[in-house]
């Protein structure tokens, strides 16, 4: 990742998007409850399609616990709502074509594949307080199994702050 990305400890920078219905979101419509911050590549491409289903089976589980789950890509309203549509997704997605978020969390990187290099999405997650502090991140996120570790992590820290 590079400098500029939020550390645990630190506020998470604040953004405005919009949601596949065509609505604003801003992180702050979440001060007091917990967002998970997941960015991803695009819609619809086999690792990005395993991470949002994943995150929708846990979605009921995450609300339970306080949390808002948002993805967020470069991809367009339009696709979000197809994306959704065709994989049956509970979970929020945002739209982020100047990828203005991406680069306030660090994650609009220099990729390669395949001998070229280009500018696109590192996958990564973000668990945010409900006061607004970044207190996990995960970076280099494989999709397979990552939903689950970041629920265990919340559950982890909520069960934490009820014994302190």
């Amino acid at each position: 990742m590079t400098n500029n990305t939020p550390q645990a400890g630190q506020k998470a920078p604040q953004f405005s998007a919009t949601d596949q219905d065509g609505s604003q979101v801003h992180l702050s419509d979440f001060v007091g409850q917990w967002v998970v911050l997941y960015f991803y590549p695009k819609d619809d491409t086999p690792g990005c399609t395993v991470e949002a289903k994943d995150f929708t089976e846990l979605d009921l589980d995450f609300k339970k616990l306080g949390a808002k789950v948002l993805g967020i890509s470069p991809d367009s309203q339009k696709s979000h709502c197809k994306f959704i549509n065709k994989h049956n997704l509970s979970i929020t997605l945002l739209s982020d074509p100047t990828h203005c978020v991406a680069e306030a969390y660090g994650v609009w990187q220099l990729k390669k594949f395949m001998g070229k290099e280009y500018m696109g999405v590192e996958r990564s997650t973000f668990l945010i307080t409900p006061d607004q502090t970044i207190t996990y991140t995960w970076t280099k996120v494989k999709a397979k199994g990552h939903a689950i570790a970041v629920l265990t992590k919340l559950q982890e820290l909520i069960s934490a702050m009820l014994f302190n």
